[in-house]
Parts: structure tokens; sequence; C-alpha cells
């Protein structure tokens, strides 16, 4: 069939109906290796003690900053364990005050202003306005701040009032403070600062200062700052800037004792390298959850059903009427797949198969047959 022919079956609008009436399916439920995102989460046996539901109960209960670290090989699922809490926690924080969760993918750069900044950016104008209304009524929270510079804009800040444009205009200087832009005049004149923020150490100074003042005034509870593939630092930066961005986030956790919930995930071995490279960094890093890949064919069968399982629940609140439940993919295939690549991890030298390659095997395996969708389904009593 020419390319032609295929792409007119695809825009056919009973195309994924076949898939429905067959499967049960709108999709291929498996993800294939380069989809990091929007995956359901399956709590295997490798991960099923993980105590990150624990932490942040505490963490909602005692306002002391958690710090948890996800520790796994590449392929293991850490991406998607933090994906899978993000949502969670927005979930949970969706109808409580003061709480922001921000997710950030660690940049290979030589410092952690990118991290400082997203934060203050998560905060925004919204965050300032807030802070504002309660100021006004009472500024006894702005002692909080250590900075001269920071009492001073706040200060300048309460002044107004709340919706007039002088505020606005404010506001949107504020930012630019914050965000470390370039000092000039307009700033100097409307906030009373005298300093730009151009340094980890003055940005991280800041975010302690905003984040006490805040709290104290009662508009921030809790800041969520969920950390993706630090170990990215140390295959771009030398050892001396990979010191410098550790001792950053070593900073950061240190002043905030309160209110910050940090979530780390790493590499076994980037782990190692830079608790080596900063001792004082290993003290604040206890809470571990280590993830682990598929130990054993049962396993990988239950992450196999639970991603059709996944597929079809979303399929049936999408779709009208009963789906079919044939099985996409037979028992027997999936289990020669897995023995292929558990040889392979032995080569390796890992200990069982990453989640990541078992998926990406299925994905390939599944399309072949749901391409084929206008063909008799099968329904062979496999597990699909």
């Amino acid at each position: 069939m020419s390319l032609r022919a295929k792409l007119r079956d695809v825009d056919d609008t009973g195309a994924t109906a076949r898939l429905y009436a067959a499967f049960g399916v709108l999709a291929n439920p498996f993800p294939a290796s380069n989809q990091t995102s929007d995956n359901p989460h399956c709590v295997l046996d490798a991960d099923a003690d993980a105590d990150a539901e624990g932490h942040i109960v505490t963490f909602f209960r005692d306002g002391t900053s958690q710090v948890v670290v996800v520790e796994g090989t590449q392929g293991v699922g850490k991406t998607n364990f933090l994906n899978h809490f993000e949502s969670e926690i927005r979930d949970a924080v969706s109808d409580r005050e003061g709480y922001h969760v921000v997710r950030y993918l660690a940049d290979p750069e030589a410092s952690f202003e990118g991290t400082t900044r997203r934060l203050f950016e998560e905060l925004g104008p919204d965050h300032l306005r807030r802070l504002v209304e309660r100021l006004r009524n009472d500024g006894s929270p702005v002692e909080e701040a250590r900075s001269h510079d920071m009492r001073t804009a706040l200060r300048h800040l309460a002044r107004h009032d709340t919706g007039t444009p002088d505020l606005e205009n404010t506001l949107d200087l504020m930012m630019q403070w914050l965000l470390g832009l370039r000092l000039l005049k307009a700033h100097r004149q409307a906030l009373g600062v005298q300093f730009r923020l151009d340094t980890v150490e003055s940005k991280t100074a800041a975010l302690r200062d905003m984040a006490q003042v805040s709290g104290r005034a009662g508009v921030l509870t809790g800041i969520f700052l969920l950390l993706d593939e630090l170990e990215k630092q140390d295959g771009v930066l030398g050892p001396t800037a990979v010191v410098r961005y550790l001792s950053a986030v070593r900073a950061v956790v240190d002043a905030l004792p309160e209110r910050l919930f940090l979530m780390i995930a790493i590499t076994p071995d980037a782990l190692l390298r830079y608790s080596a490279a900063l001792p004082a960094l290993r003290g604040r890093l206890q809470n571990r959850i280590k993830l682990g890949p598929l130990s054993d064919i049962d396993e990988a069968l239950e992450l196999q059903e639970f991603y059709v399982e996944s597929a079809r629940r979303r399929a049936r609140q999408l779709q009208p009427g009963e789906g079919g439940n044939a099985s996409i993919l037979r028992k027997s295939d999936v289990e020669g797949r897995y023995e292929q690549l558990s040889r392979r991890a032995e080569r390796r030298g890992d200990e069982g198969v990453r989640h990541r390659e078992f998926l990406h095997e299925l994905h390939v395996m599944a399309e072949r047959v749901l391409q084929d969708a206008d063909r008799e389904p099968r329904v062979d009593g496999d597990r699909g």
C-alpha cells in the first residue's frame, strides 16, 4: 500500500473507532523512548516502599523544609516519578492558599541562577500584589528581610493603592529587580534599591527574604521545587563549576529551613561524585528513594498490563459505547522480548531491564498491530 493510501486511512474518522472497537484503546498505549511526559505512573515492587507521600504529608503538617532525592539509573522512571508527584501535588494544593509548584529541568549552565530565576517567575506579580495588600495593613513582616534593599523595596510597594497604574508599574520594576536585570534610575526611584541582584548569592538571599516576609504575612505557605536531571551538570561543567552549582543548591536549602519542599532526580553515579565533590551537601540528601529496573518477567507483565488498562480507561472517558478487549500483544511475544532485553542488560552490567527500553519495545510491537486495525481482532485469552 502506498504512503498516500496509508495516510488516507489515518485521516478516516473511523480509524480510532476501529481501534476502540477491537482493542478498547484510541492510540498506542505504550510510550516510545522519546515520550517522557504524560505517561501514567505504575507503582511496582521496586518503588512500592518509596515514602515520598510521607515526606509531603510531613511538609504540609509542619512546614519544615524537606529534601527528597529520587535516585536511579537512566531509563528506570525518575522523570515519570516526578511527573506523577507533580500532578498529585498540584491536585492536593489546588484548593489551598499560598502554595507554588515549580518543575524545573536542570540546565547545563555554570550556575544555579536559572533555578532561582524560575522560582521568582513562579511567584510573579500576582504574589507580590497579594503581599502588598497584607503589608498595607501590617508592615511588620518586612522586618523579616535581612537585606536593606529588600526591606526598602517592599515598603515602597506598600505605599501604593491596590489596582492603581502606579502599583502595576512598580510591581513590574520589582520583578525586573528580582530577576537580576540591569539596575536603572527607574528602579532606584521607584523601589529605593541600590544594588543589582547579579550573583547567585544575592539572588539566594533575596529568595530567602521574600519567602520569610511572605510567610510571615500569610501569603506563602510552601514552595514545591521538583528538579530533574541534576546529573547533567557533571557532563558539561568542569569540577570547579560543579562545586559552585552544588554549593548554591546547598545554600538555597540552608536559606529556607521552612516552606521549601525540594525533590531532586539524579543518577547514583552522579550522586556519588557530587557527594565526594562537596561533602557538606551529603548531609542534606539523606531522604533517598531508590528506583530500580524491572527485575523479572512478572513485573514486566504487570507494567505492560497497567499501560494497556490505563489507555483503556482514558479511551472510555472519550469514546462512547463499550470498547473491545482483544489482546494487542501476545503474552509469549512479550515474554520473549523481555528475555532478549534481560540478556542485553546483563551484558552491560545492569541489574535488570530499564522501563524505558521495555516500553519502547512494546510500543514498536504494538504499532505493527494497531496499523492493521481492520483485520479481525484476535481473542486468544492472552494477557493484554
